[in-house]
């Protein structure tokens, strides 16, 4: 019959196969058996560090040794480098008995050097150029441009758009001729009938813009 501390060790190296082979070749799973600390690796599943039975216990686990057994904690999730250079995502749980006594340890290990690297191109992919990052709106049809590119400049004057001053429509109507509105069929009427002006007097802002900004350029 097998000793209690067999059946924890014999359960572990298990869990250690099942893990590799859910996980893969990136995976590698230790089994440390602390009655030997000089040659404590009993087991190992993958080969990530390339190590072998009978290996030492790390440094890490070793240091936690140090405290009492009921105060030695699992580490998850924390960082580790292969003599080779991986960078690994490492977990220990600490093996005990029915005494509560810590008698080895499972190590979990995964390669996630492509992972980073991946991450990084991916990372640089999807950054923006802020300083020439422009807002973009997608909509179905010609109107609900018109109406969104003048709802967003009627905006700022917080006032209904027929009880906006003359100059004020003016300039309504600049800025959105120079935001490209009036290359859109439909733009003239329905400027007109927000502004609550006839479309020949948007015709007239046009052409008064217009003018200006031609009279300014031949001075250039």
């Amino acid at each position: 019959m097998e000793s209690e501390n067999e059946l924890v060790f014999n359960q572990a190296i298990r869990t250690a196969d099942i893990l590799v082979e859910m996980l893969g070749s990136k995976c590698e799973v230790a089994i440390h058996d602390f009655s030997d600390l000089e040659q404590s690796l009993i087991y190992l599943a993958g080969t990530l560090t390339e190590r072998g039975i009978g290996s030492p216990i790390t440094d890490l686990v070793l240091r936690e040794l140090q405290t009492d057994d009921g105060e030695v904690n699992d580490f998850a999730n924390y960082k580790t480098v292969s003599k080779k250079g991986l960078v690994m995502k490492s977990s220990t749980v600490f093996l005990r008995d029915q005494h509560n006594k810590v008698i080895g340890a499972l190590c979990i290990n995964i390669d996630i050097s492509l992972l980073i690297q991946i991450g990084g191109e991916i990372q640089d992919f999807i950054k923006f150029n802020e300083e020439k990052t422009n807002k973009e709106n997608f909509y179905n049809t010609i109107h609900e441009v018109i109406e969104d590119m003048t709802q967003r400049v009627l905006q700022k004057y917080h006032k209904t758009a027929t009880l906006l001053e003359m100059e004020e429509k003016v300039d309504v109507i600049r800025e959105l001729d120079k935001k490209g509105v009036f290359l859109m069929k439909g733009s003239t009427e329905y400027l007109a009938n927000v502004l609550g002006v006839s479309k020949y007097t948007i015709y007239n802002y046009l052409q008064k813009i217009r003018s200006e900004t031609d009279f300014i350029i031949n001075r250039s």
